[in-house]
């Protein structure tokens, strides 16, 4: 079954990357810390701005939260994401050289950085061999009987590391989340044409 998944993910999407927009190690980062509970799309259209005004760490540490707002107000929950952004470009340059360390428990010691945030930069910036479960991987996983309709994103993400190999972790989270993004939507998903409706739980609704 995993061989077939992969087979037609590769198919899909050959060469996935994270569509969130960033040049340098830190701006995925916050990049990644901004997207909680939105779409990468509107954290693109604030973090060019955002990057755009303040080039640099220090520039943003030294920025007001104020300011910080004013720009990312459209992504929402923006009063805290807008102290993050402050609290972690200080935080790396007072505690890690002003770089984005392989360090996962300094990572998600970070203001909003939690494991699904670290686990994304880690596989990014570093190849890390894991895999960040959000909603896409989340409902993926389920419909296509990966894991059970009633588990966490931590149980879901021990499953699908038992389940492939671990040299495929990183890519596959690329190629779960544009796969449930463009393919296997929440509402009205692709499934006449898919190569996987053999194996899609067709029992219960998962969105």
């Amino acid at each position: 079954m995993t061989n077939q998944i992969t087979e037609y993910l590769n198919e899909l999407f050959p060469n996935p990357r994270c569509e969130l927009n960033y040049t340098k190690d830190y701006e995925l980062l916050i990049a990644v810390m901004l997207s909680a509970q939105t779409t990468d799309k509107r954290v693109n259209m604030v973090t060019a701005k955002l990057f755009s005004k303040y080039p640099t760490l220090q520039a943003l540490a030294d920025a007001t939260v104020t300011d910080i707002i004013d720009i990312i107000r459209p992504i929402g929950t923006f009063q805290r994401k807008a102290t993050n952004v402050k609290l972690i470009a200080q935080s790396l340059i007072d505690e890690a050289d002003g770089i984005v360390p392989y360090d996962r428990e300094y990572l998600e010691h970070l203001p909003g950085v939690g494991h699904k945030t670290a686990n994304v930069v880690l596989a990014n910036l570093y190849n890390e061999p894991c895999i960040a479960v959000d909603t896409h991987v989340s409902r993926v996983s389920k419909r296509l009987k990966l894991a059970k309709i009633d588990d966490d994103v931590l149980t879901i993400e021990k499953k699908l590391n038992r389940k492939f190999n671990r040299d495929e972790l990183a890519r596959l989270h690329h190629q779960m989340v544009l796969f449930g993004r463009y393919y296997c939507k929440a509402i009205n998903p692709l499934c006449d044409d898919c190569k996987l409706k053999n194996l899609c739980r067709k029992d219960k609704k998962v969105q």
